[in-house]
């Protein structure tokens, strides 16, 4: 379990034991989400499917928000961990590559990973295609949206793994790259179940461009 996973929750599990609890009922309401959705996912059913008594859900989720919440770091997580593995693997060395995998693997998890296509970073939509939850939009974090947080996330990797210059430019740009990924990307699968193909090409063509006037050519 991620430490940023593990600072949602009531109580930080300490045994390995307690850690396969927590995971399981993340894993569980992953599943509900797909299955039944958000507003007929349960405290109760999933306590019952991870094989955990209720009490021992309380012990570590105060509620169903604070389920779903812990959910949607871990998906952050994951994501920042399996692109910070792709940048690896192909050697990229400049920002342009970073987008097209960014947005590849955003994509590819939207279509595999369970719950993803209804809640990937916090906000959540009833339905894969409708509009979303009202009030999620921070569900990461009161104070900030769901946003401006992922934004954050990306811009250490941008200059950890990529040497972007640091700054307010860099931090704007981000912010701005990812409302415009988000907003091409929710359109993609609107439009397809499996995410529109040239919609995502746009999407792509579209941070490149942005991004082209504010970071330096590598």
């Amino acid at each position: 379990m991620t430490n940023v996973s593990a600072g949602t929750l009531r109580r930080r599990p300490a045994q390995r034991r307690s850690v396969e609890r927590v995971e399981r009922m993340l894993d569980e309401c992953a599943r509900l989400l797909d299955e039944v959705g958000y507003d007929g996912l349960t405290t109760k059913e999933v306590a019952r499917r991870a094989e955990v008594p209720i009490g021992t859900f309380y012990q570590f989720f105060p509620d169903k928000q604070g389920l779903v919440r812990a959910l949607a770091l871990r998906n952050l997580d994951a994501f920042l961990s399996r692109l910070t593995s792709r940048l690896g693997e192909a050697e990229v060395s400049d920002w342009t590559g970073a987008v097209d995998l960014a947005v590849d693997e955003f994509v590819d998890m939207k279509r595999t990973i369970p719950g993803f296509a209804i809640m990937d970073f916090g906000e959540i939509l009833p339905t894969p295609a409708g509009p979303p939850l009202k009030g999620t939009d921070r569900l990461l974090d009161s104070t900030l949206e769901n946003n401006v947080i992922v934004a954050d996330r990306l811009r250490s990797l941008t200059i950890e793994l990529l040497g972007a210059p640091t700054g307010p430019a860099l931090d704007r740009a981000l912010i701005v790259a990812v409302e415009a990924a988000d907003a091409v990307l929710k359109l993609a699968f609107r439009a397809h179940p499996g995410g529109d193909p040239d919609l995502i090409a746009e999407c792509k063509r579209l941070v490149r461009t942005y991004l082209a006037d504010h970071l330096p050519a590598r």
